[in-house]
């Protein structure tokens, strides 16, 4: 049996979950989130706690216990604290900065590279080499993250690039020189 599926998640002071079929619903102090899920799954609230089930021991049923159980658990997490992704832009000349509900970044193109908050997203810069990307959702935060960093992604040579926070770029020797 799923240990992570088996856990209840307990519903925190001013959070309310609600289930309509296989519709789950969870209002917080940071906003509301809705997912469905599997039809295989049975959630249900009792006591101030989430509890999901399982039907059977079906290879399918059993990989999606744990994971409803923390998609559920990731959204009271959000609507409570939300989920932040800080990003590092590392590079001559490359720098970032907020402009009004735009992050604005010079990545060494021609031109600069504009992206826009969405009402679910919040995009902070601290400082010119640093993107704080904050959201209730943990999925599309994650995404968004992913988009931004995509622009330019850290190339092994130099390390110049767009990198999460603590990440480790796996560097590359440079060609070698002649007769030295």
């Amino acid at each position: 049996m799923s240990r992570i599926g088996r856990k209840p998640i307990v519903i925190p002071a001013g959070v309310e979950v609600t289930v309509n079929g296989h519709n789950v619903t969870v209002k917080g102090p940071k906003g509301t989130l809705n997912s469905n899920i599997h039809p295989l799954m049975n959630v249900t609230v009792e006591n101030g706690e989430v509890l999901v089930t399982r039907p059977n021991d079906e290879k399918q049923a059993r990989s999606l216990h744990g994971l409803t159980r923390t998609n559920i658990s990731n959204m009271v997490e959000g609507v409570v604290n939300g989920f932040e992704k800080k990003l590092e832009v590392q590079g001559v000349g490359y720098r970032v900065a907020k402009q009004g509900k735009s992050l604005v970044m010079n990545l060494g193109f021609s031109h600069q590279v504009i992206v826009d908050e969405t009402d679910d997203i919040k995009i902070e810069a601290p400082d010119a080499n640093t993107i704080i990307i904050k959201g209730i959702d943990k999925q599309k935060v994650g995404q968004f993250a992913a988009e931004v960093r995509e622009k330019r992604p850290p190339e092994p040579y130099k390390g110049k690039g767009i990198r999460y926070a603590g990440e480790h770029i796996i560097r590359k020797e440079g060609k070698a020189g002649k007769g030295k």
